[in-house]
């Protein structure tokens, strides 16, 4: 799979939810199927989202700044929600 692919399809096709605090909301609502983090993303939000039971996450390898660009975006994305999947088979990085 081609995790940047994969984003992209979910984003264009899904529901994605950018930024912590969106993505936050989205896992105290409980409409989450997976929380994607960069690799360095605030360490209290990295704590808080794998401390959190019943969450899958999946940490990006790359910074935010990567994470954003892999997003589309010209700005720092440091960690996003995957709501609906779409058309994209990012899902199977469930842990």
């Amino acid at each position: 799979m081609d995790f940047n692919a994969s984003l992209r399809r979910a984003i264009r096709t899904g529901e994605v939810v950018l930024g912590q605090n969106e993505t936050k909301e989205c896992i105290e609502k409980g409409t989450t199927e997976l929380v994607v983090i960069a690799k360095n993303c605030p360490a209290a939000f990295a704590e808080y989202v794998s401390k959190k039971d019943g969450i899958s996450y999946y940490v990006f390898e790359g910074s935010g700044m990567q994470l954003g660009k892999a997003c589309g975006r010209p700005h720092l994305v440091s960690a996003l929600a995957i709501v609906k999947p779409g058309d994209s088979d990012i899902l199977t990085l469930k842990s």
